[in-house]
């Protein structure tokens, strides 16, 4: 299962590499812009639909550029390390893996030294949250 998972990642990898080695760097930004507005109304949904996703995004935010571990995280948002984690990886039913802040582009997971894993948010997850504030 695993190495069906990498191989498929590594083509989807290569076919992006292939389809934006030709492309001018316009082309690309352009690109981006409408994927990202396709994508935006499931970003939306899926923090209207859990607090929790919601308040790890906001207070990722406030963070910015800084990381912060998982238990950190649940102490700030006041929540407990395994909402966290199902919020920004996904759990099974109650954190659908689809809606999780890494697949939904907004966070990152950054290794630090052997176990212990940072999460952060990308530069499309700050245009998310502040297109949100802005909106409040």
């Amino acid at each position: 299962m695993q190495m069906i998972i990498h191989k498929r990642i590594i083509l989807y990898v290569m076919n992006c590499i292939y389809y934006l080695d030709g492309m001018q760097e316009e082309d690309i930004e352009t690109r981006l812009e409408h994927s990202i507005d396709i994508k935006r109304p499931l970003i939306i949904r899926a923090l209207r639909r859990s607090n929790v996703r919601k308040k790890i995004a906001e207070y990722l935010f406030d963070i910015s550029p800084s990381s912060s571990y998982t238990s950190e995280i649940a102490y700030n948002v006041k929540t407990t390390p395994t909402n966290v984690i199902g919020a920004i990886r996904g759990m099974q039913s109650r954190y659908k893996e689809e809606e999780s802040l890494l697949k939904l582009g907004l966070v990152e997971e950054n290794m630090e030294g052997k176990n212990i894993k940072l999460y952060s948010l990308t530069s499309f997850g700050k245009q998310v949250v502040q297109q949100l504030k802005d909106r409040e």
